[in-house]
């Protein structure tokens, strides 16, 4: 059984889509993408520095549309059935639902851009930060968490779990780590998945009567329990209550792993769920599909892992 992930905030890089717009008909899609979003997402994708693409408000739709650019080339128009298990870390979850049908392009590209915007200026309120903490026993990391004044914020699996608050709890929570453990802060510009982000849960539920939702095609996971969404409503409610309470990837893999899933294929700018999966994910193959080069590879991938299920195709 196929799995089809995509990553969250900070797996962007520089120049990352630049090997994509070599293909045909993927500047055109980025350039309708980038019209939708109000945003130069080839120049971002290839030209722009870290810091450009480190900004909230910029690497949340880049993230979305390059995962949407690139599924569409490795379809090649094919749709998604339940067969298929899709699923987002944070706001990959926005990618995921529109690789389903929970939403089409153009409504993932106005949430994306609303909720963007909206997380960028709750972050510029106070400065807030996240930090990835390895390793450590799973309850005793979040005791710790939570005694620093942070809040759990990614439950990832594999022994990672992220937390989040302000820079100045983030700075001693790193100088005191919890036993056995290491701490790496995240090229984030706030503390995603908490209380922090409130103010964008009223900006996205006002986007909500602007939205046509759909029935996901895929069975499509939510990053809050785990669990497949079964309506577009359902989607959208995961989809606003996300960015002020935890994202809870370990529970989506082990959805994954109850629902039998042999592989795992992971979107651009991949690599960092890939990589969970490696941890979490114990006897499931990974394919990070990182550029062009790999999508024969990644073509040869879906068909196996998809050899007692099928991919429907309308129109053929």
């Amino acid at each position: 059984m196929l799995a089809i992930v995509c990553p969250g905030q900070g797996s962007q890089t520089p120049g990352f889509l630049t090997p994509w717009l070599e293909l045909p008909g993927v500047r055109e899609h980025l350039e309708s993408l980038g019209s939708q979003a109000g945003l130069d997402l080839v120049r971002y994708g290839t030209e722009a520095d870290e810091d450009a693409i480190k900004d909230t408000a910029v690497a949340q739709p880049l993230i979305v549309a390059a995962g949407l650019a690139a599924a569409r080339v490795l379809l090649n128009e094919d749709k998604l059935t339940s067969s298929v298990v899709v699923a987002g870390h944070s706001v990959g979850e926005i990618t995921a639902a529109a690789l389903s049908g929970a939403l089409n392009e153009a409504d993932a590209l106005h949430f994306v851009r609303t909720r963007a915007n909206a997380m960028a200026d709750a972050a510029a309120a106070t400065p807030t930060g996240m930090s990835a903490v390895l390793g450590g026993d799973h309850d005793d990391v979040t005791a710790a968490i939570e005694a620093a004044g942070l809040a759990p914020a990614n439950v990832n699996g594999g022994g990672q779990i992220v937390a989040a608050g302000t820079l100045e709890q983030l700075e001693a929570f790193a100088a005191a780590p919890p036993t056995k453990t290491r701490v790496i802060p995240l090229k984030v510009a706030g503390a995603f998945h908490t209380g922090h982000m409130s103010p964008a849960v009223s900006a996205l539920e006002a986007t909500r009567p602007e939205l046509q939702p759909g029935i996901p095609a895929a069975t499509l996971l939510s990053n809050y329990d785990g669990a497949p969404v079964a309506s577009g409503d359902a989607n959208l409610d995961s989809l606003i209550a996300q960015v002020s309470r935890p994202v809870r990837w370990d529970l989506c893999m082990q959805t994954m792993l109850d629902s039998g899933v042999t592989g795992l294929l992971e979107l651009p700018p991949a690599g960092t769920l890939t990589g969970l999966a490696r941890r979490g994910l114990k006897g499931v193959e990974t394919l990070a599909l990182k550029t062009p080069e790999d999508l024969d590879r990644a073509r040869e991938f879906i068909a196996r892992h998809s050899a007692s299920t099928t991919i429907a195709t309308e129109g053929r």
